[in-house]
């Protein structure tokens, strides 16, 4: 992994207005040209390809770099899909959360299939190092398939797989805050583009919660600026 240094060597801007520019792009509902007459009054002048360019660059090692400090989520897991557009077609981001609300995974895919719900599950098994002891579904049933299908060995199918809707009101309630942070960027061009900015929006969610360790480097009850140096740094 590249040290803080290294990874901002070379660009034309300070590291911190990088930074700045990428999470309130993330956080908050403001277009890149918000963004842009912002860092104007601050007597700065760059243009909205830039920053759209920081959030693709930056972001998956942002990511990288906060999930080394993530807590350990719950034992129950609620999963649901939800719908994006991408240059005018549907797809679907497949997401779950622990029975508190904190997020677990999230995966974004051309297809609602068995197939697609596989990977999400293999990708959340896999990054959270075992299995849940349940998983609540809306009802569907490609996603309860999915869900089936891949637990492959002993310790999965202890798994238990139940449905309610109900109980999955959670993560319904849960799209709102990445919906509404979605809605104003008006859709996107490409899915790789897609797939880096909702990585980008769930980070900010889960910080916002609080999923992350902060103590661990001294960084807790501090500003946004030090928290995210420090992380950085690490």
């Amino acid at each position: 992994m590249l040290s803080a240094e290294e990874l901002f060597k070379g660009r034309h801007f300070d590291r911190e207005i990088i930074v700045l520019c990428v999470r309130w792009y993330l956080r908050y509902k403001l277009s890149f040209r918000d963004l842009v007459e912002m860092m104007a009054e601050r007597g700065l002048s760059l243009a909205h390809t830039t920053i759209m360019r920081w959030v693709q660059r930056y972001v998956p090692e942002f990511e990288k770099r906060w999930n080394r400090f993530a807590r350990r989520v719950g034992g129950s897991w609620r999963v649901d899909e939800t719908y994006v557009k991408i240059k005018g077609r549907w797809t679907y981001l497949y997401r779950a959360v622990d029975k508190a609300g904190k997020t677990v995974d999230f995966l974004l895919r051309a297809k609602r299939d068995v197939g697609a719900a596989k990977a999400f599950f293999r990708r959340a098994f896999a990054n959270h190092g075992g299995f849940p002891c349940k998983i609540t579904l809306d009802g569907s049933g490609v996603t309860s398939c999915g869900a089936r299908t891949s637990r492959t060995d002993s310790r999965r199918a202890r798994t238990r797989i139940r449905s309610s809707k109900y109980l999955n009101n959670l993560i319904e309630q849960e799209y709102r805050s990445i919906k509404l942070r979605l809605g104003p960027m008006l859709g996107f061009k490409r899915f790789q583009h897609a797939a880096i900015t909702i990585a980008g929006v769930e980070l900010m969610h889960r910080i916002r919660k609080g999923q992350f360790a902060l103590s661990k480097f001294g960084a807790a009850g501090t500003t946004a600026p030090e928290i995210w140096r420090a992380v950085l740094e690490a």
